[in-house]
C-alpha cells in the first residue's frame, strides 16, 4: 500500500513539473498581443465614452450599424428594401434561352434561424438560376495612395453544394449599365467564397492592364493554406475581408483572421510581369547534335565462350521419378456418371486412381536454371566522348516584355455587384462595406458582424467538454493537464481497486465448499496469526492444571489430570480442524 501511494505521488509530481515546464516555454507572443489589444480596447472605450453593447444577450433588438468615417459603400438592408440596388434584366449569351435570363429571385429578410430579431440581409432565393444584382458606390474608388478594404458577410443557411458567393467590383466605364449587368461586364476585382464538389475556394482575382498593349488579363492569388471547409458547412455567418495596400501587399481575412496574404508582384498567377527573355521560336536543333550521355563501347568484342543459344532452363539431371508413379494412368478421365447425349463428350474429372499415387501420366524431369546461360551479348556502355548535353533553344529578348512595379494602380471601379449561379438557395448576404480606412472597417464589423457572432455563440451555450476542447486547440499544452487531472487519477483508482492481496476468507470458503477431510497442518504464518485470546486461555489452563495436581490425592489427581488432558487434546483437535478455523485478521 505504501508503495502505491509513493508511486501516485511521484507520477503527480512529474506531471505537474512537466506542465509547468511546457507553460514556461510557451511563446508569450499571444499573451503580449492580448495585452496590447486589451490596452487598445481600453483606450478606444475611453475615447468613445460609451458602454459597449451587451454581446451576451442574443435576444436584444438588433441595431443596424452606422458607417462612421470615410467610406465608398455601406449597406445593411435593415430597411427591408432593395433601395440602392438594381436587378439585372439582361440575358446571358451562349446558353439555352430557358436558362439565359437573370431571373433568380432576391429577397430582403431575416435569417431562417436568426438570433437577432430585426437583422435583415439580402438572400439569394432560387436554385439553378442566374442571379445578378448591383449597386453604385457613393463615388468611384481610384487606386492611388489609399488602401482598399472590401468586406461583407455570408451565411450558407442550407449549406452549399455548387455555387459562389463572391462580389465583383465593376470597372468605371462610360457605358456601365447596371440593368445589363452580366458575366461579361468589365470588373476590376472579384473576391469571395466559391465551392463546387470538394473544391473549396476563396477567390481574389484582379484584371491587370498590359501597359504595352492595353489588354486586360486575369491574375489569380495563390490558394490559401488554411482549411476552408468549416466556413462552408457550419451554417454560421462569416465576415470576408480583402485588404489591398499601395505597396502591392494584400491580405485576405475570414472573421478578421488572416487566411492568405502576399504581394501582387510575387504571389499572382500568371505573374504580373513577363520574363525579360524568351526562347527563340526560330531556333532549331542541329542534326548532328549528340544528346546521348552513354554509348556502346565500339572496341568491345564478344568472348569466344559466350553461348547465346544456351537455354535459360534445363532439365534437372538429379531428379528421380517417385515410387508408385502411374505412367499408364491418365491424369483426367471422362466422368462416368455424366448423362450421354448426341454428339456428346463426357466432361473431364480427376482420375480417382491418381489420388493415392504420387502422380499419373508421363513423368518429366523438373526444370532448373541453366548455370551456363548468359543471354544475348551486348557491348558495355561507356561515356560518350561527343556528348553535347540536352539541346535548348537560345534566349532572345522578349518583345512583349514590360515591367509594372505598381500593379496596385488598377482600373478604378464605381459599382459593386453579385453575379452568381448556385445549386443551393437561401444564401444570406449582409453588411457590404468598402472603405480606405482600416479602423472604420473594423468599427463597422464590430457593430454588425461582431454582434451577430456574439449572439450566435451565446445561443449555442457550449458545454464544459466543448469549452475544454476549444481551449486545448488554442493551447495544446492543456492536453497534458487534462491527462494528469482526469486520466491519471482514473488509472490509479483502477489499480487500487483491482489489485492487492486476496482475503483469507476466500480460502476458508473454499474449504467450506467440501466435506472431505483436510490435514490438520498449520503453517508458520497461521501460527503467527493465532489470536491472542486463545494463547492467554491456554496459559491459564496450564497454570490451573499445575495447582490442582499438587492439592489433590494421587488417585483423584491422576483421574482429573487424565480427564483434563483428554479435554485439552479434544480442544486442540477442534482448534486445528479447518472447519473451526477462524478467519485470519489482516
Amino acid at each position: 500500500m505504501e508503495l502505491k501511494i509513493r508511486l501516485c505521488v511521484v507520477l503527480l509530481s512529474l506531471g505537474l513539473a512537466l506542465t509547468d515546464y511546457v507553460r514556461a516555454n510557451e511563446k508569450p507572443d499571444d499573451m503580449e498581443m492580448d495585452v496590447e489589444n486589451a490596452e487598445d480596447d481600453m483606450q478606444e472605450d475611453d475615447e468613445e465614452q460609451r458602454p459597449p453593447p451587451s454581446l451576451s444577450a442574443p435576444t436584444v433588438t438588433y441595431k443596424a450599424p452606422e458607417p462612421m468615417g470615410e467610406h465608398y459603400f455601406a449597406h445593411s438592408f435593415d430597411e427591408g428594401t432593395l433601395h440602392g440596388w438594381v436587378l439585372s434584366q439582361a440575358k446571358k449569351d451562349g446558353i439555352d434561352e430557358e436558362i439565359a435570363k437573370y431571373d433568380g429571385k432576391w429577397e430582403v429578410e431575416e435569417m431562417q434561424d436568426t438570433k437577432l430579431p430585426g437583422d435583415k440581409g439580402l438572400v439569394l432565393k432560387s436554385r439553378a438560376k442566374h442571379h445578378a444584382i448591383s449597386g453604385l458606390l457613393l463615388r468611384p474608388f481610384i487606386f492611388e495612395t489609399k488602401s482598399l478594404i472590401v468586406q461583407y458577410e455570408v451565411n450558407f443557411q442550407t449549406g452549399i453544394d455548387c455555387g459562389g458567393a463572391y462580389v465583383k467590383l465593376l470597372s468605371q466605364t462610360d457605358d456601365l449599365n447596371l440593368e445589363q449587368f452580366v458575366d461579361k461586364t468589365p470588373y476590376t476585382i472579384m473576391f469571395g467564397p466559391d465551392k463546387c464538389g470538394e473544391d473549396y475556394k476563396l477567390h481574389f482575382i484582379f484584371r491587370h492592364k498590359n501597359p504595352k498593349t492595353g489588354e486586360l488579363e486575369e491574375k489569380h492569388a495563390k490558394k490559401p493554406d488554411a482549411d476552408l471547409r468549416t466556413y462552408y458547412t457550419d451554417k454560421k455567418t462569416h465576415l470576408y475581408t480583402l485588404v489591398l495596400n499601395p505597396d502591392n501587399t494584400f491580405e485576405i481575412m475570414i472573421d478578421q483572421a488572416v487566411v492568405n496574404s502576399g504581394n501582387l508582384l510575387n504571389d499572382m498567377t500568371p505573374p504580373i510581369n513577363p520574363p525579360a527573355e524568351i526562347e527563340d521560336p526560330d531556333d532549331h536543333k542541329p542534326e548532328d547534335w549528340d544528346e546521348k550521355p552513354k554509348i556502346q563501347d565500339p572496341d568491345a568484342v564478344k568472348p569466344e565462350d559466350w553461348d547465346e543459344d544456351a537455354p535459360a532452363k534445363i532439365p534437372d539431371e538429379d531428379a528421380v521419378k517417385p515410387d508408385g508413379w502411374l505412367d499408364d494412368e491418365p491424369e483426367y478421365i471422362g466422368d462416368p456418371d455424366a448423362i450421354e447425349m448426341d454428339e456428346w463428350e463426357a466432361p473431364q474429372i480427376p482420375n480417382p486412381a491418381c489420388e493415392s499415387a504420387p502422380g499419373c501420366g508421363t513423368w518429366e524431369r523438373s526444370m532448373i536454371d541453366n548455370p551456363n546461360y548468359k543471354g544475348k551479348w551486348k557491348p558495355p556502355m561507356i561515356d560518350n566522348p561527343n556528348y553535347q548535353g540536352v539541346w535548348k533553344p537560345r534566349k532572345i529578348p522578349n518583345p512583349d516584355f514590360f515591367e509594372d512595379l505598381h500593379p496596385f494602380r488598377m482600373t478604378s471601379f464605381s459599382a459593386v455587384g453579385l453575379e452568381l449561379w448556385s445549386m443551393s438557395s437561401d444564401i444570406f448576404f449582409d453588411n457590404f462595406f468598402i472603405t480606405s480606412d482600416r479602423s472604420v472597417a473594423d468599427r463597422w464589423a464590430s457593430d454588425g458582424w461582431g454582434l451577430k457572432k456574439a449572439a450566435e455563440g451565446a445561443a449555442e451555450e457550449p458545454g464544459l467538454v466543448s469549452q475544454m476542447i476549444s481551449a486545448a486547440e488554442e493551447r495544446p499544452w492543456l492536453w497534458i493537464v487534462y491527462v494528469l487531472t482526469v486520466a491519471l487519477p482514473l488509472v490509479l483508482f483502477i489499480v487500487f481497486c483491482c489489485t492487492g492481496k486476496k482475503s483469507s476468507a476466500s480460502a476458508d470458503a473454499e474449504y467450506k465448499k467440501t466435506d472431505t477431510a483436510q490435514p490438520d497442518i498449520k503453517d508458520d504464518a497461521e501460527e503467527e496469526e493465532k489470536p491472542e485470546e486463545e494463547e492467554a486461555k491456554d496459559e491459564e489452563d496450564e497454570k490451573k492444571s499445575d495447582e490442582d495436581s499438587t492439592g489433590e490425592e494421587s488417585a483423584e489427581n491422576g483421574q482429573k489430570e487424565q480427564h483434563k488432558s483428554n479435554e485439552k487434546s479434544d480442544d486442540d483437535i477442534l482448534r486445528r480442524s479447518p472447519r473451526n478455523r477462524k478467519p485470519r485478521k489482516d
